[in-house]
């Protein structure tokens, strides 16, 4: 019975993490247009932040939080970065909604990089699923395929390969502590600082900008990482592979509700052909298992 409450704890705070990542789109909106390597510096800058006191508090030894090894720098690094930097691009180039719902596409990645040779029907209808939503998301109806937002389009489907590379690369580093995560968050703040000293102006949030940043670092940027670490090492992973899916809608629904976009016919079947498209492909990953015959 412990056992049994522990993993659904930890689901829970799997599922959390879900909720806090399906404001970023919008809190990334309300920032306004910072460029995205000052945007990353700051964000995660309030993230290491974040951890460093979680450290302190504790009184843990903050050198030994940050010894790991070399694979899991990089993979949590490349994943952080490169993926954020990736988005906040996304999100600068092209309308929100577009932008977020080809992100999206990272479940689908996902299972599809984890079946590997076990690839299977439902997997194969998903993706192609998944595709034609993104198909009629720029190609179709209202405003169609603008080929200025090319880059914008780019940016976010690249972000979403990195993240589902990241995710399945990270299960291969199970004994590595979710406290890593705050050492990731540092090192991504640090590098991003960098890029933005050697390749852009600064140009500094105003009014509800700044509690945006604060929003970014605190949530979605910081304790979501943790608490997906967390519930996916020890919850029920068919309960939050499921779960996940309800992170686009929930974004998309966010940034409509604040008025950065506009719910149209296009973007509702674009959401349900991807959101269907990845539960199907997951569905090997939240079927319950056959119960052993006693």
């Amino acid at each position: 019975m412990t056992t049994d409450r522990a993993a659904a704890r930890a689901t829970a705070l799997g599922i959390s993490a879900i909720c806090l990542w399906s404001t970023l789109a919008l809190l990334t909106r309300t920032v306004g247009a910072l460029p995205p390597f000052e945007l990353t510096a700051l964000s995660f800058g309030v993230a290491a932040l974040l951890y460093l006191a979680k450290w302190l508090v504790a009184g843990e030894d903050v050198r030994a939080r940050l010894t790991l090894p070399a694979a899991a720098w990089l993979v949590g690094v490349g994943g952080l970065f490169g993926f954020h930097l990736l988005y906040f691009i996304a999100l600068q180039l092209a309308p929100a909604v577009q932008a977020n719902l080809i992100n999206y596409l990272w479940p689908i990645l996902i299972v599809l990089f984890a079946a590997s040779g076990d690839l299977r029907t439902s997997h194969v209808l998903g993706g192609l699923a998944g595709l034609a939503g993104t198909v009629v998301l720029v190609g179709g109806g209202g405003a169609g395929f603008d080929p200025g937002y090319v880059l914008g389009y780019a940016a976010a489907f690249a972000a979403a390969l990195i993240w589902a590379a990241y995710s399945v690369l990270s299960r291969r580093l199970a004994r590595v502590p979710s406290d890593a995560v705050g050492g990731f968050c540092a090192a991504t703040a640090v590098l991003a600082l960098l890029c933005h000293l050697g390749f852009e102006a600064t140009r500094w949030p105003s009014g509800l900008g700044w509690w945006a940043v604060l929003g970014l670092g605190l949530g979605p940027v910081g304790a979501a990482f943790f608490l997906w670490d967390v519930g996916v090492k020890r919850g029920n992973l068919r309960v939050l592979g499921s779960a996940s899916y309800l992170a686009p809608f929930l974004s998309t629904m966010l940034l409509i509700a604040f008025g950065h976009a506009r719910l149209s016919l296009d973007i509702a079947i674009a959401g349900l052909l991807i959101g269907g498209g990845a539960i199907l492909g997951s569905y090997e990953m939240w079927r319950a298992p056959p119960q052993a015959a006693s």
